[in-house]
């Protein structure tokens, strides 16, 4: 592809997504930013005559935004809540895990495909991780993980908002939850907002060049915090800078998915529904006992122990006002478990072959 043809696609998925968010805000779809770029570019890039392309710069850029604005969040305070609930992090970690593998055993049944690529195909929040390993796995199909773990993604990221602005999640906030401060200020023009913004970029390339899980947010994550710790106060971003982010992230996503190159589609789709609809019900589950033992709204529950990205969470829990730090705090800590944690230990399981045959 020569920079002309970039170009000219690149202006057509740019259209194409403008056109998704505009239309999902006149429709007054939940964080219309996210879905509707992807949505729109989901459906265009079915048609062969419409040629697409999205770099994967933009969509870093937008996982900078949303990771110093998510930083911001790391107060001293938001710190000492999120580490009490480090063990029932831990335990609700294992327990989605836990059941996701045992839906992946019967999708294997059902389906005919062997265990370990549907395993590792629905390993929740880990789709980067889980790509990057089933290429190192030479008995793992990885274009059934990618599509599995890019099928759950969007249909998380489509139901988990409907199910937060539905009648059985109150977005009200408590008093335990700490909300994003209301004013808004240009970073900009703040001396302050360009060493955040300085070092947000720096902790960005830096967590790439030592090949940390999803840098380009993580980063930005860990840079903010370490600042607004240390007793500096950020700007925060004004509405429109995180409806960027969002349009930057969707319209990637919406490129994720190629039904095209898998084979036996609708019944591998089918199944990957059933599965990702199965996930979002049992975290809805776990969410209402987290809800019921602490003081944490439905909706900071939900977001938190939804089997999604932390990027995408992070984004509804903005949109809600939910406890973004205790957010961030379960989604990470699940990440960075299946980081370091589950590719050794899939990596053991799987030389035990006889367990599969």
């Amino acid at each position: 592809m020569n920079l002309e043809d970039k170009k000219t696609r690149f202006l057509i998925t740019l259209v194409l997504a403008f056109i998704g968010g505009v239309l999902f805000t006149f429709l007054h779809i939940p964080i219309p930013w996210l879905l509707g770029p992807m949505t729109a570019v989901l459906i265009g890039s079915r048609f062969q005559a419409i040629q697409v392309y999205w770099p994967v710069q933009i969509r870093d850029a937008g996982l900078v935004i949303l990771g110093y604005s998510i930083g911001l969040s790391f107060t001293k305070e938001a710190v000492i809540q999120i580490a009490g609930k480090l063990p029932l992090m831990l335990l609700f970690t294992l327990l989605l895990i836990s059941f996701c593998a045992g839906i992946a055993f019967f999708i294997s049944k059902l389906s005919g495909i062997d265990y370990p690529t549907i395993l590792v195909g629905s390993i929740p929040g880990g789709l980067s991780q889980m790509i990057t390993f089933s290429e190192e796995v030479k008995e793992i199909n990885i274009t059934i993980v990618t599509f599995l773990q890019v099928t759950r993604v969007i249909m998380i990221i489509f139901l988990v908002p409907f199910l937060i602005y539905g009648p059985f999640f109150n977005n009200s906030t408590s008093g335990s939850t700490i909300v994003i401060a209301d004013q808004k200020v240009h970073a900009s023009l703040s001396p302050t907002g360009l060493l955040f913004a300085v070092v947000c970029i720096i902790c960005a390339f830096l967590g790439k060049k030592l090949k940390s899980p999803t840098p380009f947010l993580l980063g930005p994550i860990t840079g903010a915090a370490i600042l607004t710790l240390s007793g500096l106060h950020g700007p925060e971003l004004p509405n429109f800078m995180l409806d960027l982010s969002q349009f930057m992230i969707g319209a990637y996503i919406g490129l994720l998915l190629k039904p095209e190159k898998l084979q036996h589609k609708t019944k591998i789709l089918t199944l990957a529904i059933i599965s990702g609809l199965v996930m979002v019900l049992f975290s809805a589950g776990l969410s209402m006992l987290l809800v019921h033992y602490f003081e944490i709204t439905p909706s900071t529950s939900i977001l938190s122990l939804s089997p999604g990205g932390a990027d995408q969470m992070a984004i509804l829990a903005h949109d809600v006002h939910a406890d973004l730090a205790m957010v961030t705090g379960f989604q990470l800590f699940r990440l960075l478990f299946i980081f370091f944690v589950v590719p050794p230990a899939l990596t053991f399981i799987f030389k035990k072959k006889s367990l599969f045959r």
